[in-house]
């Protein structure tokens, strides 16, 4: 019953800047900790961020580190991935997943639902 749907991807150039969202349904965004993860084509997917359930923890993968920043607004059950200074090799599907432990995590088998994915590409 729990539903995650991501929106915001598209074609855009370098050094641009995408906001992806995470709109989750079924359950209130409050009780999962939130996280993101991308996969480009051939790749294994990789951890991008996490938040926890309450906001105030905060973790990037240090490919991202000043330059993505991940939020939430539990009122509005939707959880955010702003992207700036976007480079090629950011190109990937992007995917958000929620943790019903509440903590943040950047292990994928600590994640229990996952949305279906937004196509970002990044040309030179």
């Amino acid at each position: 019953q729990v539903q995650l749907v991501e929106s915001g991807g598209g074609l855009v150039q370098a050094g641009d800047s995408l906001r992806l969202s995470c709109e989750v349904s079924g359950q209130t965004l409050r009780m999962y900790g939130m996280g993101w993860f991308r996969q480009a084509p051939g790749k294994e997917r990789q951890f991008v961020a996490s938040i926890s359930r309450s906001g105030d923890g905060i973790v990037y993968a240090d490919s991202v580190k000043g330059r993505f920043t991940i939020s939430r607004d539990n009122a509005k059950n939707t959880a955010y991935l702003q992207m700036n200074t976007l480079k090629p090799e950011d190109t990937a599907v992007y995917y958000c997943a929620a943790a019903s432990t509440g903590w943040l995590t950047r292990v994928i088998r600590e994640y229990d639902y996952w949305g279906q994915g937004t196509r970002v590409t990044v040309s030179s």
